[in-house]
């Protein structure tokens, strides 16, 4: 039987600029009127989007209006004092390139999978169940310089959790750019048990580019200093290959958007074989293949090519559910850092 068909002693919410404190009928009463379908949050500014007790479990959050590398969200669990989510909110949601608005088509780019979407224009959703068993806030912080608009629906549902749920978790990393002869870091500093379930990556090639997707991808599990998980290039982890058609093929990136991976959008010139200033976005969830470890997790990408100079931007977001209490998150860069084109 499917969730959908069973009646259960279940309670739906919803937080929205229309019903800020979540309440049952707490929306604004009127018919065929716009009335508050947005917030604005200031510079400097850290606003509210839900706070709740549970036991419950966060279903969909939806965003538009500015979704920015400016705003940065953050949630916490069960009175944690420190996020276990955090990131701009256009990488949380797999888009770390906000200041583009068009791919090599002139399209607006867009998913669609289980857990995430983005839909034209900046459309943007999560459908990861987020469960919690005391407590629930969502925030999100205006890091620019600008007051900017928030357009948001966030629902869910109170209901009893088995006592071996985990909590999810998402962290941001970049490398502007990725040093010389060092490998990317997706992900570390993890402590608990759990499950990763995926991966967004924004890479963006700022000189020849000589193959960046050379990079062999690496899973260390529970404090191992080889890695379990051992993939045999940058394109074979998100389930391409031969350089997603550019290697010996069509002699051009080809994008393709799959149900658990892909490689959604490209920005820049991709008819220039291998020289194109190019900008890349891509995905990868486990959620049929989710990576367990017992104590620890740590996944790193390297930034390899066949020739020349690299400067390379890698921008990231890793999610994963495990045990709590958590590692606090590595810290944010600044807002300058932050800056995406």
């Amino acid at each position: 039987m499917k969730p959908y068909m069973l009646i259960t002693d279940t309670e739906t919410f919803a937080f929205s600029a229309e019903n800020p404190t979540g309440a049952r009928g707490g929306g604004i009463p009127g018919e065929n009127v716009k009335l508050r379908p947005n917030i604005r949050i200031a510079p400097g500014e850290t606003a509210v989007l839900a706070d709740l007790d549970g036991p419950g479990m966060i279903q969909h959050i939806w965003f538009t209006g500015y979704v920015g590398h400016s705003f940065i969200l953050r949630i916490y669990w069960d009175g944690q004092e420190y996020p276990s989510v955090e990131a701009p909110v256009s990488a949380f949601f797999g888009n770390a390139y906000d200041e583009n608005y068009k791919d090599e088509k002139g399209q607006y780019p867009t998913f669609s999978t289980p857990v995430m979407m983005i839909a034209p224009g900046k459309g943007y959703n999560s459908y990861f169940e987020m469960p919690f068993r005391k407590h629930c806030r969502i925030t999100v912080e205006n890091r620019g310089k600008e007051d900017q608009w928030l357009y948001y629906m966030i629902t869910g549902c109170r209901m009893p959790l088995p006592e071996n749920t985990g909590y999810f978790h998402a962290s941001y990393r970049q490398a502007h750019p990725i040093e010389k002869g060092r490998t990317y870091t997706v992900i570390d500093g993890i402590r608990g048990q759990g499950q990763f379930v995926g991966v967004t990556l924004a890479a963006g090639m700022n000189g020849t580019n000589t193959c960046w997707v050379e990079g062999e991808a690496r899973m260390f599990l529970d404090g191992e200093d080889a890695p379990s998980m051992h993939y045999t290039g940058t394109e074979d982890y998100f389930c391409g290959s031969y350089g997603f058609g550019n290697d010996i093929l069509i002699r051009h990136y080809q994008t393709y958007k799959g149900l658990y991976s892909g490689l959604f959008a490209i920005m820049g010139d991709n008819d220039a074989w291998y020289e194109g200033q190019q900008r890349f976005l891509l995905y990868r969830f486990h959620l049929k293949d989710p990576i367990h470890f017992r104590e620890g997790f740590r996944m790193t990408l390297d930034n390899l090519g066949w020739t020349g100079s690299r400067y390379d931007d890698y921008t990231s977001v890793a999610y994963w559910y495990q045990t709590l209490p958590g590692s606090p998150l590595a810290p944010l860069p600044s807002e300058d850092e932050l800056v995406m084109k």
